[in-house]
């Protein structure tokens, strides 16, 4: 890829941006210890009683409990989380990890003029949380855009197709960044650039189809991309 080529960088944010483990470890423990204490704050408003209400049994609580310890891909379950979530993010109790050379990439590629977009699994609800209430501060300006599953799954070439025609950029201008190689096979199959990010603290193993790098700055010099002063 030759220097100035790519004008968008899209994110995944799992291993890519943020530790692998931040959900494990903060997100779903924080919502475990604020369940009761929410729950008796918020219980009573429409919309939490509207949760409550689809979980089954005489003890609502409990089965959440459950839930939460098998971790349960229940529609409630998870609607309760991304409430209490929000709540801890809007009141400092959370902040969204990320890794340290992250920042300063996203601000020097933004201030340098390369588009960023965020591409994740997770709701567009909850990446704005996370880069609005980060360890760095909210960097929600920095981006252009947000996209979830509801533009495709990730290991599907189309959703790809979509979303460059969403940023307005020729798939070629757009560099995708992951640490999943399935994505990045699909993203390519698309025209996108690729780069898997392999960070050592996460184990991710290198797939060998992409360029791989172990940092943001890495990916900078890789593609000719604006590199962070200092």
């Amino acid at each position: 890829m030759t220097a100035g080529a790519i004008r968008v960088v899209l994110t995944d944010i799992e291993g890519t941006t943020s530790a692998i483990a931040f959900v494990k470890e903060t997100l779903f423990p924080f919502a475990e210890a604020a369940l009761d204490g929410f729950l008796d704050a918020h219980g009573a408003e429409p919309e939490v009683a509207a949760i409550l209400a689809e979980v089954p049994g005489p003890d609502p609580r409990a089965t959440l409990r459950r839930w939460m310890a098998e971790d349960a891909k229940a529609t409630p379950l998870k609607s309760l989380q991304g409430l209490i979530w929000r709540a801890g993010f809007e009141d400092g109790r959370i902040r969204g990890h990320l890794w340290p050379d992250v920042p300063g990439c996203l601000r020097a590629w933004h201030a340098g003029g390369i588009g960023l977009a965020v591409y994740s699994s997770g709701s567009v609800a909850a990446q704005r949380l996370l880069f609005g209430h980060s360890v760095a501060g909210d960097l929600l300006g920095l981006f252009g855009g947000f996209f979830d599953t509801r533009m495709g799954g990730k290991r599907d070439a189309a959703s790809y197709g979509r979303i460059a025609g969403e940023l307005g950029a020729a798939p070629g201008a757009v560099l995708f960044l992951s640490d999943v190689a399935e994505e990045l096979d699909a993203a390519a199959a698309a025209g996108l650039a690729t780069c898997q990010l392999v960070r050592a603290a996460d184990g991710t193993i290198p797939c060998g189809r992409h360029p791989q790098a172990a940092d943001f700055p890495a990916v900078a010099r890789g593609f000719g991309l604006p590199q962070p002063v200092g």
